[in-house]
């Protein structure tokens, strides 16, 4: 019993280590997608991408960066005009709530410097685990879990890395799996096999190359 248990950790463990080889190598130089130039940028965007594609909130920063440029800025604004350059990414309305409030606290708890713990950040208005740690690994080099979108969600199930549900839990059980160092690259790569490869209709299971370690893959063929 022990030694068939010890097996089918190292199989699992050896399956796990070729998936990380073969994304490694599929995208090297996956990253954010979303363009900023601080943490308060980085911060915004994060925000305004909730439901929306990051193509349609690098148009919207584009303009919303010239006009504000401090936690002070959005704190002040008129609510109706920043509605209006933000509408475009859906959800207006509630993204325009958190992105003022956010940064009043920012401006009144924080000294106006957008706060460099996962505690802190998921204390201000709009601000989930998801979107702390890539506030955190991008502003600040600081790696405290991986950020777990629709499509870090979806392709971790297809790849049988994970059964739960929620975000929250499907982060832990990745974390388990995946060494520290691993899991921005990690992040980003199955952000782009989920955008290239396995989309949520219609994977394109005959171009993957994860498709001999998928346990999916007959469920679409």
């Amino acid at each position: 019993m022990f030694m068939t248990a010890i097996s089918s950790v190292s199989i699992e463990r050896g399956r796990i280590n070729r998936i990380l080889n073969i994304l490694s190598k599929a995208y090297p130089n996956a990253k954010v997608a979303l363009h900023f130039s601080n943490p308060l940028e980085m911060l915004v965007s994060t925000i305004l991408s909730a439901q929306c594609n990051d193509e349609r909130v690098n148009l919207v920063t584009k303009d919303l960066f010239k006009k504000y440029k401090t936690p002070e800025d959005y704190a002040k604004s008129e609510i109706n005009e920043l509605e209006g350059m933000i509408r475009s990414t859906g959800f207006y309305r509630s993204k325009t709530k958190n992105i003022r409030n956010a940064c009043q606290i920012i401006v009144e708890k924080f000294d106006s410097k957008v706060p460099r713990t996962m505690n802190e950040l998921t204390s201000l208005p709009g601000i989930g685990r998801k979107t702390a740690n890539i506030i955190l690994s991008n502003s600040y080099g600081v790696i405290e879990g991986i950020a777990v979108d629709t499509h870090v969600a979806r392709v971790s199930k297809r790849l049988g890395l994970t059964n739960a549900k929620e975000p929250d839990k499907i982060e832990q059980d990745l974390m388990k799996l995946i060494k520290k160092e691993l899991w921005v690259s990690f992040t980003y790569q199955m952000i782009e096999h989920g955008r290239q490869i396995c989309s949520a209709r219609k994977p394109i299971c005959n171009q993957c190359l994860l498709k001999r370690l998928c346990p999916s893959v007959l469920s679409f063929e």
